[in-house]
């Protein structure tokens, strides 16, 4: 996974069926604890609702040890999973749902709650503004003054991002970048000096 699209913003919208009011907030949040406090804090703020669904894909989008969802009382399998394979779905990370369902008096049955907690949620994708995050890949590098010119041209070139240069008897470089591009650019900087400077990785991170 080298990026990935997240919430540009939170999104509600509101749906009736079959007197059953259903609101759907899709929002950016990152780890199962936030993407949980955010679910808390939405039923502070409903406190007359029956239900409220919730799921969340709260890292990445493949990583599965980041997904979560509940039923909230509804019959299992009726909620968290079908919000849950919306989000699944659509591709993006770092988003949570939550549908608040305050019941009108009429019956769904399973199939109904299923297309109402999964629809609701597909409905709010639809209108989701999305933004682009880049996964950066954190390296250290060294290298001789008489290195420095090539070194620089090759970090602007990669559109690198410096965070750290300490000028001691060699230069120490603390720099992060696409991880797409990292290969070319280690590829670049042996190049342009002879193998004398390499790129040490130190992680990746967001």
């Amino acid at each position: 996974m080298r990026g990935y699209e997240i919430p540009a913003e939170t999104l509600v919208i509101s749906d009736e069926i079959k007197k059953s009011r259903f609101i759907t907030y899709i929002g950016h949040k990152v780890g199962l604890e936030a993407s949980r406090a955010w679910w808390a804090e939405l039923r502070r703020e409903h406190p007359q609702a029956r239900h409220l669904g919730w799921a969340c894909i709260a890292g990445q989008p493949d990583d599965g040890q980041q997904y979560g969802f509940s039923d909230d009382g509804e019959p299992a399998g009726t909620t968290g999973k079908p919000m849950l394979a919306q989000l699944q779905g659509c591709g993006l990370g770092e988003v949570t749902a939550v549908v608040v369902r305050y019941y009108g008096g009429v019956l769904l049955g399973t199939g109904g709650l299923v297309r109402a907690y999964g629809g609701g949620v597909a409905r709010a994708l639809a209108q989701l503004p999305r933004r682009r995050v880049r996964l950066l890949s954190h390296f250290s590098l060294f290298c001789d003054y008489g290195d420095l010119e090539p070194v620089q041209w090759s970090l602007r070139t990669a559109q690198a991002e410096v965070l750290a240069c300490d000028y001691q008897e060699r230069i120490v470089w603390q720099i992060a970048c696409d991880a797409e591009v990292a290969p070319q650019l280690a590829e670049e900087l042996a190049q342009r000096t002879q193998g004398r400077v390499l790129l040490s990785a130190a992680g990746e991170q967001q």
